[in-house]
């Protein structure tokens, strides 16, 4: 009989909730569009004083790096 009755349900078994998944998605759009801005703001103030390829790869990266963050931000955001 024991036997018959459904598993318990555990506290470490429950979902993530909602609240908290938007708020690690937004952690991480700050995170990657703030690399972003860094990058190109690095690349033609500073960098390009140095060497110009180096302040294109640096853009090129940081061009990558937005779709990616609104990747991030957008990740099953219905749940």
């Amino acid at each position: 009989m024991l036997r018959d009755r459904p598993p318990v349900p555990r506290v470490t078994d429950a979902k993530v909730a909602l609240s908290e998944r938007q708020q690690r998605r937004r952690r991480w759009y700050f995170a990657l569009m703030g690399t972003c801005l860094l990058l190109i703001v690095l690349a033609w103030n500073l960098v390009r004083f140095w060497s110009v390829p180096a302040a294109v790869a640096m853009s090129a990266v940081a061009a990558v790096l937005a779709p990616v963050a609104a990747l991030v931000a957008n990740w099953r955001a219905g749940g």
